[in-house]
């Protein structure tokens, strides 16, 4: 039904698009005040709603309506029906979960609203005859809007005056930049590389092609999720499927075959279910990540993905580019040199002046030509005859004046062939960590974007630009942590290798010029090269996709030649002083450019990620022994020996608590291997050794002819003591934290006993049982040491590299363990 309802709305927003009366405004008038008002009416505006959105409203109805939430009240219902009102301890606990969960996902929602607020892409439109900048989703149809490089076309529109060099790849995939003239259409969703026009808004909102696009996509996408989430939600599935038949055979088993009364059975089977469920580990997953991205956000950190807080986390590879992160974003020229040969001789004179002519021509949309603009101020009332702006993969410009065509651009691409001719004239200055650019006249006419005839170097301006200040602790951080950096980058390479040299990247020296490989080349180079020259945004993207074969890789950028690598690398990271469509692209966003914050945020992820795999295998510890105590009990039609409420007293102080203080401490270890093969390396330990300890005690029960209260209190004993022992071997190595949390839980345990012990179903227990219990205490000591043990080499046999059979990995434990009582035998 919502479905269909959304079918009709958005064909009815058609609907009304195509009847609405269209204006057609001089493109230097622009709609008139009272036209954008008529359109805000009509609400045809550029705002669409993000599926991946969600409404206060929505939270909180998806936080309380969760499937364990209906079986929890279905289990609640039952416990009324039977009148077992004192096992309903579960309940505060779970809508304390509830109400935690959805406090903190709204807190988050605030401030990172806030966020996207601040960092809304805007865009310049022309409106009773003013140019006025306005937020993109404030966009009317037909309103004449000013588009210039660097900038992603935000709604579906036709050029009405100036020309545009654009890129459709993030639409079509081909990565051709195509040339838009006056009449042409821009789609929305492209972004521009070069030029400036002033363009007619032909469609919005969920008209727009991008609209369409953006919202198939992340439909498509819904299931895309981190591996820590993915694992999770298999998990809790699989729980959640398994449950129900079992609860009924625990049910059947306990009325029908073992003569227990309605209430016994309904109380022992619900003990059973509510330890099978990992209520808390979906929840605290959830804050977690809320409180995660809420931190991030307090330290101007902007995360358009959630996913992105874990991918970071475990990245062993990172791109950068070297404008913008390595070093600054300013760039300023500190010399031109003049070429040595006859003709440059002859205008070195008036180089200054003709290159500030040639600069007045261009648009000062890209930090090169600012730097170059502040320098050069020489100009004439010259007027060019044409131009053609400049393209991160041409990486050349060119203005035609009556004397002649004047190029400005990388030496490699603009002298071509004559290349090895002058290269002594400027490469000393490359090495000097300088960026070069050659300023030569063409012979011959340039109506297109491609040398032909040889260009005649008149001389080299050498730009600067500064290497931040915190860029050598940075990659030192990361050389700490073993994350390998590529700097991949347009720029000479000789100079970026110098520059990455200084700024303490290992083996910044070992270098390539991208433009002398062919594609068969890729693979090899990128397994053997660091630093990447001369790379168009095409090569950049297929390094990308082949370094993520065998790395997770993480890239950063803020220029439009990154954009098409930054939406191949598993975490994108944008600088917000780069342009609006590296910022729309990215996963992540530094909202103050400083690249120093990388380390606090691969340290948040590793924080996020370690605590919750740590709180996970608290979790399972309760369900793996809910489950094969249940399945025993099956088997041997054996009815099971705790009440809900034990349950809860257990969950509560060596699950619960420990694992959300647990979830506050900083870990900043590298995260190795996968999410829940670790979390089970901790957690069946636990769960098998309380099966076994456990187990036995019912058999003993059933035996010696136990009271049932014995034997539940017994066993609720025997849980918490195995509890203890997995969070104190969790806890390692113990630290003041980690004593104090321990040392609560203890003391919270010891309250309930003392205080609480009829809420908690806990009475005094005969001589026998206490034997008994204390036998098996330390027989769960060494049988969970024994586990334990045996968990942990297996694991390091498989990070060894070993291929084995589980029988392989059995008897070279088995040897392992002859070896070591050999040794103590010597």
């Amino acid at each position: 039904m919502k479905k269909w309802m959304n079918r009709v709305k958005k064909s009815n927003e058609t609907k009304l698009v195509a009847e609405v009366p269209r204006f057609s405004p001089d493109y230097d008038q622009g709609l008139t005040t009272k036209e954008v008002e008529e359109r805000f009416n009509q609400s045809l505006t550029n705002k669409t709603l993000d599926p991946s959105f969600k409404t206060n409203h929505q939270i909180v109805i998806e936080n309380i309506f969760t499937y364990f939430n209906l079986i929890f009240l279905i289990l609640a219902l039952l416990l009324c029906l039977v009148e077992s009102y004192k096992n309903l301890t579960f309940l505060p606990v779970i809508i304390a979960n509830t109400g935690i969960a959805i406090y903190q996902e709204i807190r988050s929602k605030k401030i990172l609203d806030r966020l996207s607020v601040l960092n809304m892409a805007k865009i310049t439109v022309v409106r009773d005859g003013q140019e006025q900048e306005i937020n993109t989703e404030e966009l009317v149809l037909d309103d004449i809007a000013i588009l210039k490089t660097g900038e992603q076309i935000p709604a579906d529109a036709i050029v009405r005056q100036g020309k545009l060099q654009v890129n459709e790849s993030l639409l079509t995939g081909e990565p051709d930049e195509i040339t838009k003239n006056v009449g042409d259409e821009l789609m929305s969703g492209s972004f521009i590389v070069s030029g400036k026009a002033y363009v007619h808004i032909e469609k919005v909102g969920y008209d727009s092609y991008i609209s369409k696009l953006t919202m198939r996509a992340k439909q498509m996408g819904k299931g895309e999720q981190s591996e820590m989430i993915s694992s999770l939600n298999k998990l809790i599935k699989w729980i959640g499927i398994i449950i129900i038949p079992l609860g009924i055979t625990l049910f059947s088993q306990s009325f029908f075959i073992n003569g227990n009364t309605f209430k016994e059975s309904i109380v022992s089977m619900e003990a059973a279910l509510i330890g099978m469920i990992p209520e808390g580990l979906y929840l605290l997953t959830t804050i977690t990540l809320a409180m995660s991205a809420t931190r991030l956000a307090k330290e101007r950190v902007l995360l358009h993905d959630m996913k992105s807080i874990e991918t970071l986390a475990r990245v062993n590879l990172l791109c950068v580019d070297k404008t913008g992160t390595i070093t600054e974003n300013e760039m300023s020229v500190q010399n031109v040199i003049i070429a040595k040969n006859d003709l440059a001789k002859e205008k070195s004179a008036m180089l200054p002046q003709l290159i500030s002519d040639y600069a007045k021509e261009m648009a000062d949309d890209n930090q090169t030509m600012k730097a170059i603009k502040t320098y050069f101020k020489e100009y004439t009332a010259k007027e060019a005859i044409s131009s053609l702006p400049f393209s991160s993969v041409q990486k050349y410009s060119s203005v035609t004046f009556p004397e002649g065509v004047f190029v400005l651009g990388a030496p490699e691409l603009v002298l071509r062939e004559a290349y090895k001719e002058y290269k002594t004239e400027f490469s000393s200055y490359a090495k000097e960590g300088y960026r070069v650019l050659v300023f030569g006249l063409y012979e011959g006419e340039l109506k297109k974007a491609e040398l032909v005839e040889r260009v005649i170097p008149l001389g080299y301006i050498l730009i600067e630009n500064p290497i931040r200040k915190e860029a050598p602790e940075t990659f030192n951080y990361f050389k700490k942590q073993r994350v390998s950096i590529k700097v991949i980058s347009g720029d000479n390479p000789q100079t970026v290798s110098n520059v990455a040299r200084k700024a303490g990247i290992v083996d910044a020296e070992n270098y390539v010029d991208a433009s002398t490989l062919t594609e068969n080349d890729y693979l090899e180079a990128v397994e053997t090269y660091t630093v990447f020259g001369r790379v168009n945004p095409e090569q950049k993207k297929k390094f990308v996709q082949l370094l993520k074969q065998k790395n997770t890789v993480a890239m950063t950028g803020d220029g439009i030649n990154d954009i098409l690598a930054m939406k191949e690398a598993d975490c994108s990271i944008a600088m917000a002083s780069g342009n609006e469509a590296t910022i729309q692209a990215a996963q992540v966003v530094l909202l103050d450019s400083d690249f120093s914050r990388m380390p606090e945020i691969v340290a948040e992820g590793r924080r996020v990620v370690n605590n919750i795999e740590r709180s996970a295998s608290l979790f399972l510890v309760k369900n793996i022994f809910s489950f094969l105590l249940s399945l025993f009990s099956i088997l041997f039609a054996l009815t099971y020996p705790l009440e809900p409420s034990q349950i809860t007293l257990i969950s509560l102080f060596t699950i619960g608590l420990p694992s959300f203080l647990l979830a506050l401490e900083e870990n900043k270890n590298r995260i190795e291997g996968k999410f829940i093969l670790n979390v089970m390396e901790k957690a069946v330990p636990g769960g098998i050794t309380d099966m076994m300890v456990v187990g036995t005690l019912v058999v003993g029960g059933v035996i010696l002819e136990l009271n049932k209260t014995d034997v539940s209190t017994a066993s609720t004993m025997l849980l918490i003591a195995v509890g203890f022992l997995v969070l104190y071997k969790i806890c390692q190595p113990l630290n003041r934290f980690r004593l104090r949390i321990i040392l609560l839980c203890a003391g919270g345990i010891l309250f309930s006993i003392l205080f609480l012990h009829k809420l908690f179903a806990l009475s005094t227990i005969s001589p026998v049982p206490v034997l008994l219990l204390l036998i098996l205490f330390f027989a769960a000591e060494s049988i969970f040491r024994q586990l334990t043990n045996f968990s942990e080499k297996y694991v390091l046999l498989k990070k060894e590299g070993q291929k084995r059979t589980v029988i392989e990995s059995l008897k070279a434990l088995f040897f392992i363990k002859l070896e070591e009582k050999d040794r103590q035998s010597d």
